[in-house]
């Protein structure tokens, strides 16, 4: 590969080149870099490496990796850590709020990092719900040639001779509640559900992005579904940070890549592993970096025509590992393709397109985790859109494994105000079977944070209650919730959206095949609740979560922050 000596359209030009940055020099020197080394493209290489969970722990001796690829091939690496918040730890308390606007530190932090020391390309490494997105979010909007990293996903556990995973964990908690597990025996299942390193096993939010990344372009076909212990992880990072520098050289940038296109094969890979329903809220927030409107009613306009073809859990019987093994992400993806479920034209960081990075992959008949496309577990995916007049701007849910019976929901409303007071009546079994549980400001603003509540909708299982009521919000739900779980109801309660005026023993209706979520009200009655509704306070009234208020938008538009590539007049990779 021939080494970039050209710098003059480089950003790193500005701290390494001319008389002028001789003191910017003698910093690089001080950090014992050789002259050839400071007149190479510096590539950031950015992890969220930390010690807050195992998501997160591999990812420094993975950038060790990442960055022996950039020196082979002639760049200088620079590593650089940001974030994380880990949802399986801020699960069901306060620390939930922290989750979403972790996503929007993580992105504005690369970007501050790569603008303040002028770097010439990115190499991200995530592992956890947030910072996958938001490293991503970071590499379109500073559109330096940029190639994504995830960590991997953990392995299995082992509980008396069967996988487990930290779902059940969540679940076990509705067990003890009811009596149906002993504390000892759930003292037993903590100690061996998570083994290793790596993100949370599943289908959940974690390896749902880490499936977008490679279906977007923005990671190395395979990389993506690798577990975190496996000694291969390696060597696809040392190939990332080789191939970085092949991006700069041909000038192959992330919006060359992230296009409305990719962004609908994103959305597709999303529907056809019955992914986590937290990818209506992340596609459109990646998409809002470049310039691209892709609202959730977009996403879920791809769920409804995508098979769902994946027997992942939490709806079906494998784990990512279990995947990888029989093909990874390009075996979802090339059966795709061939019947006509995806782009096959999209540019990826191979340099080659979509169809031409699958176009060796052969089909594996020897394995169920993966149906062939036209032979699909169900023929819609497993992810769908609603909207109607209790949702005017959307909601979502995650229908896989739900049978076609189960996808229809009527019953009367149990109003809660916090994901707290709700998860309260259902460790007291304070609620009736046929209730549609209401959690309401938990959205964008109102939380503010727009919280998961794994802790409750798994209490609900546990309690063998999962099938028997439904619950909507305008917070989220984790990619490990199943049953008839509607999240992200827009417009929010905190801004006067219908979920507030909804009270006690109205009946809604949830419909997943056709699409619509109602309560019985008359636009009349809705009109008259609504003059007697009256804002809430929260306690956001200093420090991130106030920032984070002040500007977050709707779910509908990915809760983002700022006004995005539309407004630019241009990227960091021009400077």
């Amino acid at each position: 590969m021939a080494s970039v000596k050209d710098k003059s359209k480089l950003p790193s030009r500005y701290v390494t080149e001319g008389p002028a940055r001789a003191p910017h020099r003698s910093y690089l020197y001080a950090m014992g870099l050789t002259t050839e080394q400071i007149h190479q493209p510096l590539v950031g290489v950015a992890s969220c490496w930390n010690e807050a969970a195992p998501c997160n722990i591999s990812l420094m001796r993975q950038a060790q990796a990442v960055k022996k690829g950039v020196a082979a091939a002639h760049g200088t690496p620079r590593e650089f850590c940001t974030i994380t918040v880990t949802d399986g730890i801020a699960m069901g308390h306060g620390g939930m709020r922290a989750s979403l606007p972790s996503r929007e530190v993580i992105a504005d932090s690369v970007e501050l990092t790569m603008r303040g020391h002028a770097y010439d390309a990115l190499v991200g490494l995530a592992g956890c719900d947030k910072s996958l997105p938001g490293m991503m979010m970071a590499m379109v909007r500073l559109n330096v040639p940029s190639v994504f990293i995830y960590g991997g996903s953990i392995l299995p556990g082992s509980f008396r001779g069967r996988p487990v995973t930290v779902q059940d964990l969540f679940e076990a908690v509705g067990k003890v509640a009811v009596g149906d597990m002993s504390l000892d025996d759930l003292d037993e299942l903590e100690r061996v559900a998570c083994p290793s390193a790596g993100a949370c096993g599943a289908q959940f939010t974690a390896n749902t992005m880490a499936m977008v990344s490679e279906a977007i372009g923005l990671a190395l076909p395979y990389s993506a579904g690798a577990p975190a212990p496996y000694e291969i992880r390696d060597q696809f990072c040392a190939a990332a940070g080789e191939k970085v520098m092949e991006l700069i050289a041909k000038n192959i940038r992330p919006r060359d890549i992230v296009t409305r296109k990719s962004l609908e094969n994103a959305a597709a890979t999303v529907a056809a592993s019955g992914g986590s329903t937290n990818a209506a809220l992340h596609l459109p927030a990646i998409a809002h970096e470049c310039g691209i409107e892709f609202s959730l009613f977009d996403v879920a306009e791809i769920f409804k025509r995508t098979p769902y073809i994946a027997d992942l859990k939490p709806g079906g019987r494998y784990v990512a590992k279990d995947l990888f093994e029989v093909g990874g992400i390009p075996l979802v993806m090339k059966t795709l393709l061939d019947h006509g479920y995806l782009h096959g034209d999209c540019m990826t960081v191979t340099g080659r397109t979509i169809a031409e990075n699958l176009a060796k992959v052969a089909w594996n008949a020897d394995q169920d985790v993966v149906r062939p496309a036209d032979k699909p577990i169900t023929v819609t995916g497993g992810v769908v859109g609603l909207k109607g007049n209790l949702a005017p701007e959307g909601a979502i849910v995650k229908v896989a494994g739900m049978p076609r019976e189960a996808q229809v929901f009527t019953g009367p409303a149990r109003v809660f105000d916090g994901e707290e007071a709700c998860f309260a009546a259902v460790q007291n079994r304070d609620y009736k079977e046929g209730d549609v549980l209401v959690i309401r400001y938990e959205g964008p603003k109102g939380g503010p944070g727009m919280r998961e509540m794994l802790s409750t909708t798994a209490a609900l299982y546990g309690q063998g209650m999962g099938a028997k009521v439904a619950l909507i919000t305008d917070g989220r739900f984790s990619g490990a919730t199943r049953g008839f779980c509607v999240g992200h109801v827009g417009p929010e309660a905190a801004v006067g959206g219908p979920i507030g005026l909804v009270k006690d023993g109205d009946i809604i209706t949830l419909d997943a095949i056709q699409g619509t979520l109602d309560v019985a009200l008359s636009d009349e009655e809705l009109a008259e609740r609504r003059k007697a509704w009256a804002p809430r306070t929260n306690d956001a009234t200093s420090g991130v979560l106030w920032k984070y208020m002040q500007t977050v938008g709707p779910a509908v538009n990915g809760a983002v922050t700022h006004p995005g590539g539309a407004q630019e007049i241009h990227t960091y990779a021009d400077i």
